[in-house]
């Protein structure tokens, strides 16, 4: 439960702190007392969305803490464990501290560990359960029926949007097959044209390269042929590779009488004929590479312009002609096969789409049986607020599919025994419409353990027997978890366990507020004030009696 509330520089609160116990709490006040800046207050410490100009008039930053007696069981230590934050352990107090500065830096802190927005906003809904002024709109608006009911029905809707998510990836692989289809059905001449006419040209990467250089050596060949032959007649046996044999001969002739004086220079001569060799092999290679038939250069130049045609033509590089060729196969080979592909891809939406059937069916039965159980519970919670002949009921009937079913809900109500049932804004009054959001808040919360529960005037619109109802229920509610009620009811005040008094006060010309514990004696003079108005007579103090003695 919440122990304490500690707020300092916000709004028109100084420094203020809220010791509060088990329980029913009750604040009351004039209205503009500042009973709904502890409420804000609250909010920023548990990480909510707010007012942005929060800080007090003068003050340089504001500062809020709270302190939750929790047992070793509750969910929010295993929360915290997950976020990282060893330095919590079940079993001691829970301290969430939020400050915020003129410049708009909020800074949180759980058990003096900083940690982030989102970690508190996570932890508060293990902790804190608000119901505000406006909380019928949520119950009014039919969108928000369907979560609230799998809410209390706990229902698990990540296999239902799984589902969802592949029949509609199965939905726009086949819408995109069809679109490219369409579009090469388009192209489908052209298509059958450039690669009819690619295929039988042929080209390969660094083709184009390779036969523009046997081109420019053939056109070249008959000037430096004559040259080469020449060269290939002076290295020959008629030239110096006959000279170099001849003088070999004559020194190996006379080498054993030279005293060993020839030995390097036949060495020598061996090596010069080797390489003498080498060259010779390779000017005759190149002579038979020069000996061309000119046929040969024709056909050569014939390929090498239809290449580079054919890549001016589709504006490309000639060395990306293949590529572009394979691609353009590709593209055809898609087309050819696409009636295949999409009967594919048709097969496998239709299985998603039955998928998608399937777990929607599975949810619409958990739902059904949840509403079931939702409006059982609602009967029996209506009943001790005075609305015994009151019927509400959870329709679920078919909507628009989507990751979260196909279900259309709403809650409707039948007020009296023989009227028509119809939805909540239209039959039910202010305060039946109060009633309604006490019992389903209730009801929705019920199965979950250890939080601190707020109403914020959910007694409005009601008086008499029936605020008492409204009192005792919250008071029987408060018996198996903290309730914190802010009200106008005297008849609910007075069944609080825990009684503060929030009012206003200036200071050196500025206004504050604080919050007062109340004892029994001051109690009465609330409860009267509240019974009376601004002239609190003994008759109204002799009727708070009464109420504090019921």
């Amino acid at each position: 439960m919440l122990t304490s509330l500690e707020i300092r520089d916000l709004l028109i609160i100084d420094r203020l702190v809220l010791e509060l116990g088990p329980g029913l709490n009750v604040l009351t006040g004039e209205t503009g007392a500042g009973k709904s800046i502890l409420l804000d207050s609250l909010g920023f410490v548990l990480g909510w969305r707010g007012r942005a100009d929060i800080i007090r008039q003068g003050a340089d930053r504001g500062e809020v803490t709270a302190v939750f007696s929790l047992a070793t069981d509750h969910p929010a230590w295993a929360l915290l464990a997950e976020a990282g934050i060893a330095d919590a352990e079940a079993g001691e107090d829970l301290i969430l501290r939020r400050v915020t500065t003129a410049d708009g830096r909020k800074t949180a802190y759980i058990n003096d560990r900083r940690v982030g927005g989102e970690v508190l906003r996570a932890l508060s809904d293990l902790l804190v359960e608000l119901h505000g002024q406006n909380d019928d709109r949520g119950l009014l608006n039919p969108r928000g029926h369907r979560q609230l009911l799998d809410e209390f029905g706990a229902l698990d809707l990540a296999p239902l949007r799984r589902a969802w998510t592949a029949q509609r990836q199965a939905r726009e692989a086949l819408q995109a097959a069809e679109a490219a289809i369409a579009r090469a059905k388009t192209e489908e001449e052209f298509l059958r044209h450039a690669v009819g006419e690619l295929s039988k040209l042929g080209p390969q990467p660094g083709e184009e390269a390779e036969l523009d250089a046997k081109r420019r050596l053939m056109q070249s060949a008959a000037r430096i042929r004559d040259d080469i032959s020449r060269a290939a007649l002076a290295l020959s046996d008629e030239g110096a590779e006959g000279r170099m044999r001849d003088a070999a001969r004559w020194l190996e002739g006379v080498a054993d009488r030279a005293e060993g004086r020839l030995d390097e220079p036949l060495a020598a001569l061996n090596r010069a004929a080797i390489e003498l060799s080498e060259a010779l092999s390779g000017v005759e290679s190149a002579l038979q590479a020069l000996d061309f038939n000119p046929q040969d250069l024709e056909a050569l130049e014939e390929r090498l312009f239809a290449i580079r045609a054919l890549a001016r033509k589709h504006g490309v590089a000639p060395d990306d002609l293949a590529g572009f060729a394979q691609g353009l196969s590709d593209r055809l080979e898609a087309l050819d096969a696409g009636e295949a592909g999409l009967a594919k891809l048709a097969t496998a939406l239709r299985e998603a789409e039955a998928a998608y059937a399937a777990e929607a069916r599975a949810v619409q039965e958990k739902r059904q049986k949840a509403a079931k159980r939702l409006d059982q519970a609602m009967a029996k919670e209506l009943a001790p607020l005075k609305m015994e002949r009151a019927v509400f009921t959870t329709e679920i009937r078919p909507g628009e599919p989507g990751p979260e079913g196909a279900d259309a809900v709403t809650f409707t109500v039948a007020t009296n025994p023989g009227a028509p049932s119809g939805p909540l804004n239209r039959i039910a009054s202010g305060g039946e419409l109060s009633r309604f959001l006490l019992a389903l808040k209730v009801c929705l919360t019920g199965h979950q353990s250890g939080l601190t529960l707020i109403f914020d005037e959910i007694d409005r619109g009601v008086g008499g027997a029936t605020a008492d109802a409204v009192g005792r229920r919250l008071k029987a509610l408060s018996s198996s978890a903290q309730v914190l009620v802010v009200t106008h009811s005297p008849q609910v005040a007075a069944l609080g366990a825990h009684h503060w008094r929030v009012e206003k006060r200036v200071v050196k010309g500025q206004t504050l507020s604080t919050v007062i514990a109340l004892p029994q004696d001051e109690r009465v003079e609330e409860l009267a004030r509240m019974l009376a108005g601004d002239t609190v007579t003994e008759a109204a103090r002799a009727a708070a009696r009464a109420l504090l003695e019921s």
